[in-house]
């Protein structure tokens, strides 16, 4: 028996097969009573009385025009009936009680009460309901109508379906020009990577600017997904530059759900969601190497005995993420509250890689004294546990011989010092040597809690304050016992000693923002005036210890001072650190709104701010918005076009800034030196004294990076506004782009200084529409298309006293010592893949390439004036189609997702499908790539187009009727998958890399596994 198939015997590993058994069983349990509510839905539903009463009557449109296809049904129960050609209907119901509901695509739903009615005709007016929602703007909101600015709104009913890492991960494919990336997959403890409308940045945030209930710069962390109520998205500089300095990169207004008046209810929702690895690198099997042994392309000394599938191995094949919410609301007149509670356990695909988190989240609302004053205030807190131990191990699948243990005998052929019964590989190491010698853990808090109040002191006039605080720490621990390869292999500085480490962090930030709004209707005219003032105070403060010389692991890192390397020579120095910053920022803002015959609208806005991040001479800055719409439909020309009911043209210009960088960057900080010994008195041994110095060069004159953009736009609403959407098209221009350049020493003391030279243009097109395609008698089908297109030119990078020629990033890293893989250059789109041109092969297998004389030289003939563009990673067209299915109360909902028009650089293949880099080859390297003899190189034979479409999620889901004395109000089960296919030409693991930032495009090859996701879950109000 081998050696791998002997451990799984051990009592440990039985140990965890019964608790994958058990957590399987409780999956079936779930499945088993999802199931099992299915078939009872008779149980619940609603029957018609023996003496039914027959209803007739006829269906119009407000021009009294028949509409057939109308859906007419009894209200709470499955009882209906559709209008003919005509309009008519007939339907029988149950009692004079009985409530007729009359639904029309596009046209508003009209509820009627039977009473002693035998006929009914019904008229159904437009539902300009779209037109109505109100949609928040910064500061403010307004009524969609009234929006002359590019702004984006995702509700809830909208939101993709199960299991979230991030609330971003909700709106994903949903906003045209906003891409949400998650390079790390479904990794719980990963962050996504977030870009609106192109890059704007070289080395500032790139990220937009998230507000949570009014609270500028918001911890993503304290938001559930059933605690969201919709994201509303400043795309524009005209939108976000009522946010000054921050706005750049667009801004994300998140708004939670709040109590209603009424009744108070509950409401449980849960849900189990499980991983499973959907692509894996084709490594070669232990089988398939011991082939090319008996081939005589791999030498036998690397057979080492063992049958081992290091990926599937690193699996964690019994992940399963379970979540629980609890909410209580309600309200009176005066009054509404709402309050939650949550639990979420979230296991990675990855072994010891999980996140176990709950918090609450409450808000109230008061008015009083004649409804002139206002309170409002809401309290957020997240608690998690996370294990970092694992998910950054896949990397090793592509150095792991396959024939190769996981476990070995101490004192073994191949034990290679593995003294603890793991093997070690040579130049390698063991992930599971890891897992059962280290500890890798944050314990995290995070809060927020703001108050507002707001007293009208005359009609239209009001006064408010808003004060919020936030505040997020974490404690690190790190140990790694006595018996991990890392600190007792013969080369270890840690001479077989433990290690442990303690880190903690906070940050808190405080904000003051005072704001006026004044209003008043004129009859034709209407306008609204907002003036504020904010202020705004963050500091960060960060400490740290390490130790090592541990000869017990008894106290793992809670006994610090128990190291010997505090006064052993023979060991490293133990490590303090500690560190502490701060910023404020103080603005001055205002905007006015006009409506004139609730037809023409105009908005202007500006801010005045001030940050401590810039230099003594640019403290302060003015940011400036103008826009304007034209409701074209309404004007009288329009009159008799029946089949356009909503056209708005937008037309807006904005000033926004990026002071998205590191504090005190303008001027001079100290940083140690070496130590000088002083003789203090008459001492015979000196004083050693601690030396300190500039570590930058001062810059008074830094200021923040500025973009100007202008937006047009168009709204519109056809065919009964069953098809509707709106198109946008912006050019943008970042300026004063900050980055560090060379300068002389003397007279500068460092040899760089950050300062503002450069500028990016960004250019798109933004596309959205939906169409209700059928809406007839219990069935309803709605497509929805969001697309985009967008350029990105790095157009200036130098100025007559600060010169770069190019910047480059993208490491490929070793062996061959490859470089970097993508050079952006002044005049040239940001992505370029810079490299050498493919041209074949030798006879015997040996690389070719295209040199810039227009000859062909191998590998020793190339020089750096032979490389060229040679592609491009950042795409240019995003698409995502939703398509949502209605059958009485059943509901479907299918979404694709694609890229398109960019290149990948695959670097699993580079340097895994080459036999030079046995043991841990591909099989292609035996197969599609056999005929290459030589080492690695980067060309543009590894660049594959990206292309790709995915089925990103598909949720079905089922809503019960319920007796009207039920104790239950309602109860919905649904079932997701998320991930479930794509379509590509791309040969590597999955076609999404990174695809923000200055250097995207690049496959890793150090990587965590995408996975497909199954979701099933519950949904009970009472």
């Amino acid at each position: 028996m081998k050696k791998t198939e002997q451990i799984k015997e051990t009592p440990s590993l039985a140990m965890m097969s019964l608790k994958r058994k058990k957590k399987r069983y409780k999956i079936s349990a779930i499945l088993g009573f999802l199931i099992f509510c299915l078939t009872q839905t008779n149980a619940f539903a609603f029957y018609l009385q023996s003496n039914p009463i027959v209803i007739t009557g006829i269906v119009t449109d407000s021009e009294g025009i028949p509409l057939p296809g109308t859906n007419v049904s009894e209200k709470n129960t499955n009882n209906g009936a559709i209008t003919d050609f005509d309009g008519n209907f007939t339907i029988k119901v149950s009692s004079q009680n009985s409530i007729l509901v009359f639904s029309y695509v596009s046209l508003k739903t009209v509820e009627i009460t039977v009473g002693l009615q035998t006929r009914i005709n019904v008229v159904l007016e437009e539902d300009n309901q779209k037109l109505d929602e109100i949609v928040l703007i910064g500061y403010g909101s307004q009524q969609r109508k009234a929006v002359s600015t590019a702004v984006t709104k995702v509700k809830s009913n909208d939101f993709n379906q199960g299991v979230v890492s991030s609330p971003l991960d909700l709106i994903q494919g949903k906003v045209a020009g906003l891409q949400i990336t998650r390079p790390s997959g479904n990794n719980p403890n990963s962050s996504v990577a977030i870009q609106l409308r192109g890059i704007t940045s070289l080395t500032g945030s790139s990220s937009p600017l998230i507000v949570i209930d009014g609270v500028p710069g918001g911890n993503l962390d304290l938001l559930q997904q059933n605690d969201i109520e919709s994201f509303d998205v400043l795309k524009d500089g005209a939108a976000a530059a009522i946010y000054g300095t921050r706005g750049t990169n667009g801004v994300i207004l998140i708004t939670t759900k709040k109590g209603k008046k009424g009744q108070s209810s509950f409401n449980y929702s849960t849900f189990l969601s499980k991983d499973y690895v959907n692509t894996k690198p084709n490594f070669l099997s232990a089988d398939e190497f011991r082939q090319a042994i008996t081939d005589g392309i791999i030498s036998a000394d690397n057979d080492l005995g063992s049958s081992t599938d290091i990926f599937d191995e690193l699996v964690n094949e019994s992940n399963l993420t379970q979540y629980h919410n609890f909410v209580a609301s309600g309200g009176s007149e005066t009054g509404t509250y709402r309050a939650s509670i949550y639990y979420k356990d979230s296991q990675g695909i990855a072994l010891e890689n999980g996140r176990e988190e709950f918090g609450v989240r409450g808000s109230f609302n008061q008015s009083g004294l004649n409804d002139k004053f206002e309170f409002a205030s809401s309290v957020g807190v997240n608690i998690n546990d996370a294990n970092l131990l694992g998910g950054g191990q896949f990397g090793i699948v592509t150095d792991w011989n396959p024939t190769a243990p996981i476990f070995a005998e101490p004192g073994g052929d191949l034990n290679n010092e593995g003294l603890y019964g793991y093997y070690q590989p040579v130049n390698g190491y063991n992930p599971f040597s890891e897992y059962k010698n280290r500890i890798n853990q944050r314990k995290q808090l995070t809060f927020s809690g703001d108050i507002k109040l707001s007293y009208e002191f005359i009609p239209g006039f009001v006064a408010s304050i808003f004060g919020s605080y936030q505040r997020n720490s974490w404690d690190d621990r790190r140990y790694r016992s006595t018996q991990d390869y890392a600190q007792y292999n013969s080369g270890s500085e840690y001479k077989g000693t433990g290690y442990a480490y303690k880190g903690n962090h906070l940050d808190f930030t405080k904000t003051l923002e005072p704001t006026i709004v004044y209003n008043k209707d004129f009859g034709d005219s209407f306008f609204e005036f907002l003036g504020g003032y904010s202020y705004q105070y963050a500091t960060t403060e960060n400490y740290s210890v390490d130790n090592s010389g541990f000869y017990t692991d008894g106290f793992q890192d809670w006994n610090l001072g128990a190291g010997n390397a505090i006064t052993d020579e023979l060991l490293p120095d133990p490590n303090l650190s500690s560190f502490k910053e701060d910023n404020t920022l103080i603005a001055y803002f205002s905007r006015l709104s006009y409506n004139y015959k609730d037809r023409y609208f105009l908005q202007a806005s500006v801010r005045h701010e001030g940050s401590s991040r810039f230099g003594a001479n640019n403290k302060w800055a003015t940011f400036p918005a103008i826009s304007g719409a034209w409701v074209i439909s309404d004007e009288m020309f329009m009159k008799n076009v029946d089949f356009v009911k909503n056209l708005k043209l937008r037309a807006g210009y904005g000033v926004t800034g990026n002071q998205g960088i590191p504090n005190y960057q303008s001027i001079v900080t100290l940083g140690t030196g070496g130590k000088y010994p002083i003789f203090v008195g008459n001492a015979i041994d000196p004083t050693y004294f601690q030396t300190y110095g500039p570590v930058k060069n001062p810059n008074p004159n830094l200021k923040w990076e500025t973009k100007k953009e202008f937006n047009i736009g168009l709204d519109f609403g056809t065919f009964s506004n069953r098809l509707t959407g709106s198109i946008d098209i912006y050019s943008r221009k970042t300026e004063d782009l900050l980055l560090n350049y060379d300068v002389p020493q003397p007279p500068f003391v460092q040899s760089s200084i950050y300062t503002n030279v450069g500028d990016i243009k960004n250019k798109g097109l933004e596309l959205s529409l939906s169409y209700r395609i059928i809406n007839k008698g219990d069935f309803s089908w709605t497509a929805d298309f969001v697309g985009s297109y967008q350029t990105n030119e790095l157009s200036k990078l130098s100025n007559q006293i600060f010169a770069a020629e190019e910047l480059f990033g993208g490491n490929i890293g070793n062996p061959g010592n490859l470089g970097n893989a993508i050079r952006n250059t002044e005049g040239g789109p940001i992505g370029n893949f810079y490299g050498k041109r493919f041209a074949g092969f030798t006879a015997d297998g040996k690389w070719l390439f295209h040199k810039a004389d227009g000859t062909i030289g191998g590998v020793s003939d190339m020089v750096d004036e032979d490389k060229e563009i040679i592609g491009n990673g950042l795409p240019k067209y995003y698409a995502s189609f939703t398509n949502t299915f209605k059958y009485k109360n059943l509901d479907l909902t299918i979404f694709f997702r694609g890229k398109f028009k960019y290149d990948i650089l695959n670097t699993v293949d580079m340097f895994y499908g080459n036999q030079n880099l046995k043991p841990g080859i591909l099989t292609s390297a035996l197969g599609q790539y056999s005929q290459i003899s030589q080492a690695p190189q980067y060309s543009d034979y590894y660049l594959e187009s990206g292309d790709f479409i995915k089925l990103d999620n598909i949720t079905l889901g089922y809503n019960f009727n319920l007796p009207d004395k039920s104790p239950i109000t309602g109860l919905r089960i649904f079932g997701s998958a998320r991930n479930l296919a794509t379509f590509t030409g791309y040969t590597g693991r999955d076609p999404e890399v990174q695809d923000t930032g200055l250097y995207p495009g690049i496959d890793d090859r150090d990587f965590y596994p995408r996975t497909t996701t199954i979701t099933a879950g519950i949904n009970i109000n009472f």
